[in-house]
């Protein structure tokens, strides 16, 4: 069977590894991955750039950590600490030894809810300690938009922000001390008494300095809410903070070490400092028909109060309704046509005055001359256009071709004065340079989030060193910060001299010789930095070049696999444990080979012959997709719309050329074809089944693991039907006709689903035609061949199917499938199949049953029997709803949940999951990741509801429910039948 998927120890292939590599493999308790493939997916964050690193370690521990670190410096190697990797300045990428924190170093270590304190190691997710703050009625209000990816550890090394620091403050007000580790082996407490001899020392001459330069620091340094240039040498003097009462008292080494970018220390412990929950929140949405007019209302705006202020403007609004997951909230609080909008709320424990000051907000709006332009958002949906927001960096980045917008200028902060005339002068600046620039965030502080679109494959950098500079004379003459919240990385080091001068800029060298005297901790990042637009540093450098694939399916919407690979801008959207249904794999694993991003960049490391020895169809990339369970969870919830689930066919069709097909492959996909065979011989299944040894032999000769129970053919559902299936495809007068697609799955495991669908149809006035083909073997949508990746097959399953449900189609009669994994092949991948063909684009229109059915009762055309055909006081009471990962990609499930709301005294529950593990064959494949990602939520949430009734729509879902909960789920159209 398939090893367990994560190697301990990965070296270069073809050798042992360096010196480095082999003593990290002896003497540290973690993963080391030195392979041109891993090294490649921690060359990259969100930023522009890439910069291979030497090696990297995934420590198990704290001390593991350190060990490591150790071990590089006694190697002479430079260190970088990471976190997510979302970083948009290039933080996190350099040539050292990576340490990622991410993985293991990510535990809640202490909260005293009484205090208000938290204790946590750096690599603990802001959402995942804020889900358990939350019964305390406590959070860490640093809310970065990224809170779902962001750890603690990077957020204090980026001193980041977040949309409500208005009311919160960032990072360096809400940490009170950091446990450190520094490279000549000091380890411990930074803050406002430091014991430790070594750091007492440090805090003696960062007094010395300020006492110094606290001239030199005041005529320098920016009056705005937001700078995070260099290291924080405000916080050296008196510096009274805007949330912690008492305020602390003289200098904390904290706020020195907050904001360094992995360039002091290591960060092993972070104390934090947390706030009450909001009890009530108020959000108006201020309309407005120019953009100055938005920037010029800020600074009347904040005077009101308000938690958060944030912009979003024309462009953004556009892409989000291009988004099928955006687009209906925007639709819903968004009016006409503005050409931007704020986003304004107030928070705190009384409703009326939170409500109250969305009045007032309208009552300015009015004043300002923008009357009837405010919508206020019920509390209920909130969240959700706040998620509209918090995506912003992300449906940026969405734009299809080389142009992009990029980041390098997208943190400066002026006073809000001067806003609206700074803002209007940086858009004649990118008109000049023949580009315009894509606007959001925080507009309460004066820190925009501009971007530029530049190609960085062609001109971008020069244009780019061009537009920084005038950027940087806009900065200086408004007295404003050119680095506002995202930090300083490889693209704004280059900037801090011109701005602090040099002696300040002397003063950050002198400080990372305190700590860092050797310069080894993440070098290039605020003091000694390269140029931002050095190429060589650069994601696409002037060599970059990709490999021509021949394309088994349609890549034309994006120019190409290559620019559909490249639509990853490393922002780790996908990084997240607690919603939606992406990176299921990466949820049972935490590898980054396991991650979208991961397995987008080692495509494009592989397509541009960046893996020494291998091309797009070589083994790094077959590693790299081996878990991934074709979910389609990324083509909803990725911003950019990276779409692996294809991707993942496109490779598997490359590959398998080279290779040919295994007993396995071809077991799984010709499926449709034999089971006819496999039916008739169930019997003799089961008896040899029964035989000591036989689940071994299965394992053996077919790769599926013993410990899964194989499906049990049934006599199929067509054959049962036969002989009551109509053959007109035109409508009889009067009658509604309704086609039923029997997909494979359900026709021979479970042909009962079929039967009541059927019922239902009959129940709700259709007459149902069975989808068949002339020469009578049953219609199969390609779907196991497309996993296997036989598209060829695929196509020709596909025109079979095609050519029987043609009449349909021109007859405008609708048809319908129980089976989500085949019902979302048809408006899917026939598409990509068949690019430009009329019959698959229409069959694009082919709905599951429950769809079909939750859209008529919705629109009144169709009436719920089943009420009435229950007995007399007989209800359904709870009922636990599993979607199949596809009915979420393609935003049904709400439709399966609102038809099975609709049975008698039902109470319907989502059940709040990702994959449920089995995706057709990967849970005989990969049996341990697959009952890992089962246990993750969907196999607990059903043995904690004994006795509740469960529902799903998919074969798999309910096949890893039984095998793994020992319960039997039924598919939404039974419990519908069995109401009648």
């Amino acid at each position: 069977m398939t090893p367990p998927h994560q190697s301990p120890v990965r070296f270069a292939r073809g050798g042992e590894g360096s010196r480095l590599a082999r003593r990290l493999a002896r003497e540290v308790d973690g993963e080391v991955l030195f392979d041109a493939a891993s090294r490649g997916r921690y060359a990259t964050d969100a930023s522009i750039y890439q910069v291979t690193p030497v090696g990297v370690v995934v420590p198990r521990t704290a001390e593991a950590a350190i060990v490591a670190m150790q071990v590089a410096v006694e190697e002479g190697v430079a260190i970088l600490p990471r976190g997510a990797g979302t970083s948009q300045c290039g933080q996190t990428v350099g040539e050292a030894l990576v340490i990622d924190d991410s993985k293991h170093v990510n535990r809640v270590l202490e909260v005293d809810a009484g205090r208000q304190r938290a204790v946590v190691e750096p690599g603990v997710v802001l959402d995942t300690l804020n889900a358990m703050l939350r019964p305390t009625g406590l959070w860490y209000p640093v809310d970065v938009s990224t809170s779902a990816q962001a750890t603690l550890g990077g957020m204090s090394g980026n001193n980041s922000c977040g949309s409500r620091s208005l009311a919160y403050g960032n990072m360096v007000d809400r940490v009170l001390a950091i446990d450190a580790w520094l490279p000549d082996g000091t380890r411990g407490r930074f803050d406002a008494e430091p014991s430790h001899p070594r750091i007492a020392e440090i805090a003696a001459r960062a007094a010395a300095l300020y006492e110094r330069e606290k001239e030199e620091i005041a005529a320098r340094w920016p009056k705005t809410a937001r700078n995070v240039a260099g290291y924080n040498l405000a916080r050296l003097g008196p510096s009274p903070s805007p949330v912690l009462h008492p305020p602390p008292r003289g200098l904390n080494l904290a706020s020195l070490l907050v904001g360094s970018e992995g360039t002091l220390g290591w960060f092993e412990r972070i104390h934090l400092v947390l706030a009450p929950l909001p009890k009530h929140k108020a959000l108006g949405v201020a309309h407005f028909p120019r953009f100055y007019d938005a920037m010029d209302a800020a600074q009347h705006i904040v005077k009101l109060g308000p938690a958060a202020v944030e912009l979003v403007d024309r462009t953004m609004l556009d892409l989000a309704l291009g988004n099928a997951q955006f687009a209906p909230i925007v639709r819903a609080f968004v009016k006409g046509e503005p050409q931007a909008i704020l986003l304004v709320e107030f928070a705190g424990d009384e409703e009326a005055a939170q409500r109250q000051g969305v009045t007032r907000l309208a009552q300015l709006m009015g004043d300002l001359g923008f009357a009837d332009a405010v919508v206020e958002v019920p509390a209920a949906r909130q969240k959700a256009l706040w998620d509209v927001r918090k995506a912003g960096l992300n449906i940026m980045m969405s734009m299809k071709g080389d142009g992009k917008p990029v980041s390098f200028i997208e943190d400066c902060a002026v006073p809000l004065e001067h806003l609206a005339e700074y803002t209007t002068q940086l858009t004649e600046v990118f008109r000049k340079h023949g580009t315009e620039g894509t606007w959001y965030a925080h507009a309460s502080v004066g820190c925009l989030h501009v971007r530029p679109v530049l190609n960085m494959k062609g001109d971008g950098a020069i244009r780019m060193r061009a537009i920084a500079e005038e950027a940087a004379d806009l900065v200086r003459r408004y007295k404003g910060a050119y680095s506002g919240e995202h930090g300083d990385g490889l693209v704004r080091s280059e900037w801090i001299a011109p701005f602090f001068g040099p002696r300040l800029t002397a003063c950050l060298a002198e400080i990372k010789s305190w700590f860092d005297p050797k310069g080894l901790m993440n070098p290039g990042k605020i003091v000694n930095p390269p140029r931002q637009d050095d190429r060589k540093l650069f994601r696409y450098p002037p060599d970059y070049a990709t490999q021509q694939v021949a394309g088994a399916l349609d890549w034309g919407p994006w120019g190409g696999f290559g620019r559909a690979v490249e639509m990853c801008n490393n922002n780790g959207h996908c990084r997240k444990f607690d919603a939606g249904t992406m990176c299921p794999s990466y949820r049972a694993t935490g590898n980054e080979r396991d991650l979208t991003r991961g397995r987008a960049n080692t495509l494009r490391l592989a397509l541009s012959g960046q893996i020494e020895g291998e091309d797009f169809a070589g083994e790094s990339v077959r590693e790299a997709l081996e878990l991934c369970v074709s979910c389609k969870g990324c083509k909803r919830e990725c911003p950019t719309g990276v779409d692996m689930a294809r991707m993942k066919i496109e490779f598997l069709a490359a590959q398998k050329r080279r290779h040919g097909f295994t007993r396995r492959d071809r077991l799984v996909a010709h499926l449709p074809r034999y089971s006819k065979w496999m039916s008739r011989l169930q019997p003799l299944l089961t008896l040899a089944q029964a035989l000591p040894g036989a689940g071994a032999l299965v394992e053996s000769m077919a790769g599926f693991d013993r410990r899964r129970p194989l499906p049990k053919w049934q006599k199929p559902f067509v054959a049962r039907n036969r002989g009551r299936t109509p053959n007109q495809a035109t409508p009889t007068a009067g009658v509604r006709p309704v086609v039923l697609f029997a997909d494979t799955f359900n026709s021979w495991f479970e042909p009962g689903n079929l039967e009541a669908t059927v019922k239902v149809l009959e129940a709700t006035g259709h007459d149902v035609v069975i989808a068949m083909a002339p020469e009578g073997r049953p219609l199969c949508c390609g779907r196991t061949y497309l996993t296997t990746g036989m598209v060829h097959e695929a196509r020709h399953e596909a025109k079979r199917t095609m050519a029987a449900l043609r009449p349909y189609v021109e007859a405008g009669t609708p048809i319908v499938g129980i089976e989500p994994s085949c019902v979302f092949t048809f408006r899917d991948e026939y598409t990509a199949m068949f690019p430009g063909d009329e019959a698959a684009r229409k069959l694009a229109g082919v709905l599951l049953a429950d769809e079909y059915l939750a859209r008529g009762i919705a629109a009144g055309e169709i009436e719920a029997p089943w009420a009435a055909g229950r007995r007399a006081g007989e209800t359904v009471g709870p009922l636990l709803v599993h979607g199949h990962c596809h009915q979420k990609a393609f935003g049904t499930f709400e439709a399966t949940l609102a038809l099975l709301r609709t049975l008698p005294g039902a109470e319907v529950q989502a059940i709040e999951s990702s994959c449920c593990g089995m995706a057709g064959s990967f849970g005989h494949e990969h049996y341990d990741v697959s009952m890992k990602m089962g246990e993750l939520a969907l196999l607990p949430a059903v043995r904690s509801a004994p006795g509740v009734a469960i529902a799903a729509a998919g074969t798999s879902c309910r096949q890893q429910i039984a095998h793994g909960a020992g319960r039997a789920a039924k598919h939404p159209m039974a419990l519908l039948a069995e109401a009648l």
